[in-house]
């Protein structure tokens, strides 16, 4: 018998029975499965244990699926396990079921992806089971005190069995049947009674309503096919999305949070009214923002309707609630990945020693962003037990000290996290769009990843998708997808965002770490795009400089002409052109390395380039080939350019415009990676020495 085991770089290694030398001293036995040469129906079939599920999975039409070659996963409950769940709900065999519930209990535990306990994380599976929903994963201890994977925080995989291997897939036997709560994330909040308060102003507000939005059925993949495409020498293929979903995720403060809050505030409840206590507190924090706004002014006026958008409870409520489906805790910040050699574990692409991963993301208060932010870099006022934590609004810095809102990753066993179209979280303090979040939190440059940008792109899991460390065959398209899918997205799919004309492609790339792109991913416009998309919100009103990172291809990328809110910004961007390029600095870019320089050099270098319009890559981003580490500041390819410096309103949508201009046409793909909102306060520094942060 063949036993195989995962590298963390997703190699594998195949052993003989008498081997006594393993692969890599750093993996222990825990990551080995034995191989039975089965496929995943014979192992169901094959021992009675499972005869139960066998018989769900053949009820529910699925055994010649799972005899197949694939890659599956397969959350496995006993007979025991499932005639526990049948007696929990009133039923005497399996013959009370019927076809449909017997589909829903396979598909619940069936993913399409094959997952060693090794490569589950805290958060949730990457992949969704077959019923199209995300498991759950948290960490804990069994009754002998083994370290195990627990599912849904109900079952867990049972520590003596898991990892046992198919020819087409991995099963982890369970110990209880996994169930996937049907409600809506606005009824499993109303159901939860340690956080009534919000719920009870959730339903007030009338906020409760949008919630339960779940799917665009308009929206109809079989329209489009394969869009087939070159990357610079990657010949790869995209897919259109599956479906169009609605997603949302709340931050929710406990009951005892808001108790907490009133005291701090001197707030008092009078009548057990909770309701009147948290209109007062949320008038406090928004008078010193929206003050003298006049939709603001005039929906005070009647306090109680507390349906009008501008009334402060209102305004409350709706920033605690995203316009996408975060699908789990880990996932609100950069992917975190293993095995990168001598930079060691986390965040793709960003050196967290110096860097704290983060992201926003837009709420449903119009004009408004979460900043949400993993805490990597050690600084004397964060403690250990707070490192690699997720913080709401959170900016702790050589400026300010505010140490945000964390996220729990979990609630309490007896209560659901999560629905079709969304879930929530607990946070340990109120969080609001107050005069600190406006003014210190987001007096910074605000750093998007594209794939941020869309909401669909996340609901859809679609960001970050497959795994980053797998390169596809660059001489032929890959259409089975093993590694990972790359998207396009038909006209109309991304709300706010539109293609002028008939031609044009935008095209997410999925994430790879030897990419040089932010966080592993990018986004391309291909063929004759002509391409307008809505820009996220500013915090207050003045001047911003607007600016895009990408990696410039000579001969390879195209030339577009920008357009902020219709009008033309300056001469078009050619990203055929390197910084070191007669065009731009020539001979006068330093090739040295951007950590040897003098904090003087460094400003000098900056100011050089930011008067022609460009900046260096960031030096907190890289990429890696798995044996080294390339930082993006010191490559002459991977900066930013100024799009363009306006004036913005933030009450105001406005939009942004990329334009081909390339002789090339259909072939001069224009790389949108990353986009950066950079307020006057942070790109207007003076001074000799003076520099914006380098990171």
């Amino acid at each position: 018998m063949k036993r195989i085991r995962y590298f963390i770089s997703g190699l594998l290694c195949f052993f003989a029975l008498f081997a006594a030398q393993s692969c890599s001293d750093d993996t222990t036995g825990d990551a080995y499965y034995s191989f039975k040469g089965e496929m995943l129906s014979d192992y169901l079939n094959n021992r009675p244990q499972y005869s139960e599920f066998a018989e769900i999975v053949k009820r529910a039409g699925l055994t010649d699926l799972l005899s197949a070659y694939g890659h599956y996963t397969c959350f496995l409950p006993s007979d025991s396990a499932i005639n526990i769940y049948l007696k929990e709900k009133g039923k005497s065999s399996l013959a009370d079921l019927s076809d449909a519930d017997c589909d829903t209990l396979a598909r619940t535990h069936l993913v399409n992806n094959m997952y060693s306990t090794i490569d589950m994380n805290d958060g949730t599976l990457n992949t969704a089971n077959m019923n199209n929903r995300y498991i759950q994963i948290t960490h804990t201890l069994d009754a002998n005190n083994n370290a195990v994977v627990e599912l849904n925080r109900m079952s867990q995989i049972i520590f003596s069995e898991k990892d046992d291997s198919v020819e087409n897939g991995i099963v982890q036997p369970i110990t209880k049947v996994l169930e996937m709560k049907n409600s809506s994330v606005a009824d499993i909040i109303e159901a939860n009674p340690r956080i009534s308060i919000f719920a009870k102003a959730l339903k007030l507000t009338g906020l409760q309503d949008t919630l339960y939005k779940v799917k665009d059925t308009s929206y109809d993949p079989k329209k489009y096919g394969y869009y087939y495409y070159t990357s610079d020498f990657w010949y790869e293929v995209a897919c259109p999305p599956a479906e169009k979903k609605y997603g949302f995720t709340a931050f929710v403060e406990p009951n005892e949070v808001y108790a907490k809050a009133f005291q701090k505030n001197g707030i008092t409840i009078n009548n057990n009214d909770t309701i009147q206590a948290l209109y007062d507190l949320a008038v406090k924090l928004y008078d010193p923002v929206y003050g003298d706004d006049a939709d603001y002014k005039a929906a005070k006026e009647n306090p109680k309707d507390y349906t009008n958008r501008y009334n402060p409870l209102n305004m409350f409520i709706a920033y605690h609630i995203l316009t996408r489906d975060v699908i789990g805790w880990n996932k609100l910040t950069p992917l975190e990945i293993t095995g990168r050699s001598s930079e060691g574990d986390g965040a793709i692409g960003i050196k967290t020693d110096i860097m704290d991963p983060n992201d926003w993301y837009e709420t449903l208060l119009p004009h408004t962003m979460m900043k949400f932010l993993q805490a990597t870099v050690h600084r004397s006022n964060v403690s250990s037990a707070d490192l690699g934590q997720r913080f709401i609004n959170r900016r702790v810095d050589d400026v300010f000290d505010i140490p945000g809102a964390k996220v729990e990753p979990t609630i309490e066993n007896k209560y659901t996290q999560d629905g079709p179209n969304g879930r929530y979280f607990y946070i340990d303090d109120v969080i609001a769009f107050d005069y600190d979040t406006q003014n210190k939190v987001f007096n910074d440059r605000i750093r998007m990843d594209f794939s941020t940008v869309w909401p669909e792109i996340m609901t859809e899991n679609i960001r970050l998708n497959g795994d980053p460390k797998k390169d596809d065959d660059s001489n032929t398209a890959d259409a089975t997808f093993k590694n990972g899918k790359n998207y396009y997205f038909p006209q109309g799919y991304l709300d706010h965002v539109k293609f002028r004309g008939s031609g044009g492609y935008l095209v997410y790339r999925r994430p790879h770490w030897n990419f040089w792109s932010y966080e592993g991913d990018e986004f391309n416009l291909k063929g004759d795009y002509d391409f307008e998309f809505r820009l996220p919100p500013v915090p207050y009103e003045g001047e911003w400089e607007v600016r895009l990172g990408f990696c410039a291809i000579a001969g390879k990328r195209g030339v577009a002409q920008i357009y902020f809110d219709g009008k033309p910004q300056g001469i078009p961007i050619d990203m055929n052109v390197y910084l070191n390029d007669d065009a731009i600095l020539g001979a006068k870019f330093s090739s040295k390395k951007w950590a040897a320089m003098t904090d003087d050099e460094k400003a000098d270098d900056q100011k050089m380039l930011k008067n022609l319009g460009y900046y260096r890559g960031p030096y907190g981003g890289f990429h890696t080939s798995g044996s080294s580490i390339n930082e993006f500041v010191d490559n002459v390819r991977t900066y930013r350019r100024v799009l363009c410096t306006v004036h913005i309103n933030p009450k105001q949508d406005h939009y942004l415009r990329i334009r081909c201009t390339s002789k090339s046409g259909n072939n001069g793909e224009f790389m949108i990676d990353y986009l950066e909102l950079v307020p006057k306060s942070v790109y207007g520094v003076t001074g000799t020495g003076k520099m914006e942060t380098d990171l």
